[in-house]
Parts: structure tokens; sequence; C-alpha cells
């Protein structure tokens, strides 16, 4: 997936159909001269309805088709027979994908589940025929119910990226280089800051045919829950992260304070970010000997799993798995 096909974000217009009108029908055959009513009941009108796509990434096919209308329902006829319901519009979003109301911006539900279904836009139902309306005092009632209108409206749909290990890291700490050596992906990478303008997926292949998802998310700076830089468009994607792998460089001028300042941006956003399994990489290790790197230990907090890796060489990149993998499975790596 390249970084101008991914699409986190998209307002769509949905209608469902109209109900069909009721039947306004009197039985007659060839000796019933006068027979009672019979019109049927009109079709419901068609739904439009969100469905969970576990082979989706993006809301890219949404970019140029915006508008899904449902077909109306069908009139009732003679014989107490219903009118045809109006075919359902199905719109196929990836998991992870939010909706909100277009105007207030509620939020109205979540697709969270492989073919999970949730009706957008419900259908009107159909108006009733006149047989309904038979009593003792009116025998020949000349009149149905129209059907229902269907629901219309904009709809605001945010994709929150379900991958199982998120980067953390200020911009340009190497998160993109790391995602392109510990995965297939190939993510935009360049010497400057925010090369990453979009989130990048990465399936990390580990042993026995295993896998895990990682998502390279663009970096943050301070004050990124206020929405300075990329903002909240960066911190929504790392809510669904199980893991977080923070990424700082080894050439970094106090790895505590910025580990520090990255998680109070995490804080701010959402407290209940900290409650994720964190793990601390050190970056461009191959830039340190053995002296360097104890003394670089006493900038790290004594809390914090850490890890020394380099992208450049692949030292660590061997641990790295077993270690994320532990934090995602709580089994040994090695068995």
């Amino acid at each position: 997936m390249t970084e101008g096909n991914f699409v986190d974000y998209i307002k769509i217009y949905a209608a469902s159909g109209k109900g069909g009108k009721g039947s306004v029908h009197l039985h007659r055959e060839k000796y019933i001269v006068k027979g009672g009513p019979d019109g049927g009941d009109g079709g419901r009108g068609g739904h439009v309805i969100l469905k969970g796509d576990k082979n989706m990434w993006t809301l890219f096919h949404l970019k140029f088709k915006k508008h899904f209308k449902a077909e109306h329902g069908g009139a009732g006829s003679k014989n107490r027979s219903t009118g045809k319901d109006g075919e359902d519009i199905y719109v196929h979003v990836p998991l992870g994908t939010i909706i909100r109301d277009g105007e207030t911006q509620e939020i109205l539900f979540e697709i969270t589940d492989d073919e999970q279904e949730i009706i957008l836009c419900e259908g009107g139902k159909g108006g009733r025929g006149n047989w309904h309306f038979k009593s003792s005092t009116n025998q020949t009632p000349r009149y149905a119910q129209p059907g229902l209108d269907g629901v219309e409206g904009w709809f605001q749909l945010e994709l929150k990226i379900l991958a199982d290990v998120g980067l953390v890291g200020f911009p340009n700490a190497g998160k993109s280089t790391l995602l392109s050596v510990i995965t297939s992906a190939k993510p935009k990478i360049a010497d400057y800051e925010f090369t990453t303008l979009k989130p990048n997926l990465g399936i990390v292949e580990y042993r026995d045919f295993k896998s895990f998802v990682m998502a390279d998310i663009p970096g943050i700076i301070e004050g990124a829950a206020e929405g300075k830089g990329l903002g909240h468009r960066f911190l929504r994607h790392i809510e669904r992260n199980s893991t977080l792998l923070f990424l700082i460089p080894a050439d970094s001028k106090n790895i505590h304070q910025e580990y520090d300042i990255l998680l109070n941006e995490l804080k701010k956003h959402n407290p209940e970010l900290l409650d994720k399994d964190r793990l601390l990489a050190i970056s461009k290790a191959d830039m340190l000997d053995e002296e360097l790197e104890k003394e670089l230990l006493q900038e790290i907090p004594k809390d914090l799993p850490h890890i020394f890796i380099s992208s450049l060489t692949g030292k660590g990149i061997p641990a790295l798995k077993d270690k994320l993998w532990v934090m995602l499975n709580g089994i040994s790596a090695m068995k």
C-alpha cells in the first residue's frame, strides 16, 4: 500500500429507500362482483449497511464514491400481495472504522469484527394495504397507508488502525527504516521530519509461519495532543495498538527526556494509553560500543524493558521480534 493510497478519514452521504405504498384494491372475480378489500402491503425500503472486511486497510475505495442510495420498496398489489423489498446497499470498511454523525460529530458505532454488519440508514417501512382497515362499520375501505420515508444524511468515517504493535517516536527517529527492515513494507524514507504523513503497515514474519502486524505512525512532536503537527491524526491510530514500541535514536541528547515527552503526549490524549505494554528500542546502536551502551543505560527508566538495535546492521532485530512476540502472546517466544 502506497502512502497516497492510505485514506483514514472520509465523509459519505447515505440514503435508505422509501417504503412502498400499500394497495387499495377490492377483490373481484367472475361471480364475485363486490368482494372485500385485498390490497397488499408495500415493501420495505432498502437499508444502507456497513460491513467489516478484514482484508481492507484503508478507506481509499470511498474517496471517489461518496454517495450511496438504496432502492425504494415496491407497492403492494391485489390478493394481499406484499411489494418487493428495496435492495440493500453494502459499504465495506476496514476493521477499526468509527462512524460519526456528519453534523453533531457524535460517535454512532464502530466496526471491529470481520463480517460485522451495522445498518447505517434503515429503510422506510412499507405502508399497510386497505385490507388491514376493514371493520364491521367499514366493509370496503378505499384507502391505504403510504410508505414511510427512508433516512438520509452525511456521515464521517474515521479509521483507527488495528495493528498489534505501534511505533512511537519523534519525527525522523527511524521508524520507517525499522519497518522496512523488519517487515516487507516499503514506506517512504528520507532524512527530514514528517516523511511519514500517513500510517504504514507491515507484517512481521515470525517463527513457524507466525506473524504480527506493526504500524509506523507519523511522529509525535510536543503539543501533538493539542493538535500541533500531525496531532490527533497520529494519536487516533495509537489507541488500537496492543503494544507500543518506543523508538529513540542512540544519538539523542537525552533518552529519558525524550521518552517522558512521548509518554506525556500519549497521556494527555488518552490516559488509557499508558495501560498498554511498552518496549523501548534504542536505534542506531551500530554507533555504540559496550562502554557507550553502559553509559546510555543510565538514561533509561529503570522499570522500562529496553533493547539496543540497528536497522543498518541488523543488530538486535531477531531479539526485538522475540520480545514483541512474548509481549503480544504472554508465552515463551522459543516454544
